[in-house]
């Protein structure tokens, strides 16, 4: 997960009654480690092709810089999980991953639960590393496997093979990690429907405690962008999406996300806390962030992209800031928590943005209105209908 800022407000500073309730919310962190094997042609993350050596110790050094200069905005919370995305951060040593998770830890607590996740491609893993990375603490891997058919990983320019996915998951439990998840692509270039329910028979019997099943997108500043590949036609990708759902949830895959399905007590709870509208700091270049204060200031952060301005000593981390006016709230809190199935609590709002839900009512009751809102008061949570028309129901929060 590398989320990303809203565009800037056009609006005044705003302001906000912080007699509703607000309340820190519980704090994340998020380390991005930009190198992969070679950049895939779907992929729009920050991602650079690695050279035949990683500056390991340079880029640990400079993210405990950076986490150095973010301490002002802990406020004494302790981080309840952390995320290593990227690029393909398995391609760091576990001497390296050891090193800046004791930094990490010097500086800001963990909480006694931790989640830790690490993500990792099939054409990366080790054995032996990946004993060693279970051994630092680190508690749960996401493994990148997007299809087990060779043409298809092939099209989507992938280094692994459908039996080196297999492997990966082995080797995952193999080292300790009883906690663990794969993503997987639908609506590939040429998929029909029985490939995609293929994939998915094929991850399920991998036994992993959580799936990320989610559609390829065309992501400007990609290949497929300006070279797009023959995908499916909509009603196949709508039978995909109700085939799938329907297998996932009989081998006990509950969906919690739009596209997260996991067993029971498995959900990702760093995204969760992200979906919640909480906290989370965010280092390394490209990484961004979403900070509250005390006082309810509320703001978004990002850091600079390319590795080689991260690593220069005389270029500042951050590349930009946009603080959180009251007009914003409403949708940026929605965005992420109407992507829960089931949610959130309606008080959640206000702990969250320091907002009244008398802010959001008028919106509220239309959306209602449209069957696009669960009727419970209680509850925000988009109804059946609100999931499939996610965008139509996020328009009635706009400022």
């Amino acid at each position: 997960m590398n989320p990303t800022p809203s565009p800037p407000a056009a609006k005044g500073a705003g302001s906000r009654n912080q007699g509703t309730g607000f309340q820190l919310p519980p704090l994340a962190l998020y380390i991005h480690i930009p190198w992969c094997v070679r950049k895939c042609p779907y992929c729009d993350f920050n991602s650079h092709a690695a050279g035949p050596e990683l500056p390991e110790d340079a880029y640990v050094d400079a993210l405990l810089a950076d986490l150095e200069l973010d301490l002002v905005h802990v406020h004494g919370r302790p981080l309840s999980s952390i995320f290593f995305g990227g690029g393909t951060p398995s391609l760091f040593s576990a001497r390296a991953l050891g090193r800046l998770l004791q930094g990490v830890e010097r500086r800001v607590p963990f909480a006694e639960d931790i989640e830790i996740t690490l993500e990792a491609n099939p054409g990366t893993f080790e054995q032996a590393k990946f004993v060693d990375y279970r051994a630092l603490g680190i508690n749960r891997l996401s493994i990148g496997v997007q299809s087990f058919q060779a043409e298809k990983l092939k099209a989507l320019g992938r280094i692994h093979d459908g039996d080196e996915a297999i492997r990966a998951a082995d080797m995952a439990r193999a080292a300790g990690f009883d906690n663990f998840n794969l993503d997987l692509m639908h609506g590939l270039p040429q998929q029909s429907l029985e490939d995609a329910l293929a994939d998915l028979r094929i991850a399920i019997a991998q036994a992993p405690a959580h799936l990320s099943w989610y559609q390829l997108t065309m992501e400007p500043n990609t290949v497929f962008w300006s070279q797009p590949p023959e995908l499916p036609e909509d009603d196949t990708l709508w039978d995909i999406q109700e085939a799938g759902q329907a297998l996932l949830a009989e081998h006990g895959y509950a969906q919690y996300e739009t596209s997260a399905y996991a067993r029971p007590g498995r959900q990702a709870r760093h995204n969760l806390n992200y979906w919640s509208f909480g906290d989370f700091l965010g280092i390394g270049a490209g990484a961004h962030a979403k900070l509250s204060g005390p006082n309810g200031d509320i703001r978004r952060t990002w850091k600079t992209r390319l590795p080689k301005d991260y690593l220069d000593a005389g270029k500042p981390f951050q590349a930009g800031e946009k603080r959180l006016v009251a007009e914003d709230l409403p949708f940026e809190f929605m965005m992420n928590a109407l992507r829960l199935v089931d949610g959130v609590p309606a008080e959640r709002f206000s702990e969250r943005t320091g907002l009244p839900l008398s802010s959001i009512a008028s919106a509220c009751a239309g959306a209602r209105q449209a069957g696009l809102l669960d009727e419970d008061p209680g509850r925000l949570r988009p109804t059946a209908h609100g999931q499939l028309f996610l965008n139509d129901l996020l328009q009635r929060f706009l400022p």
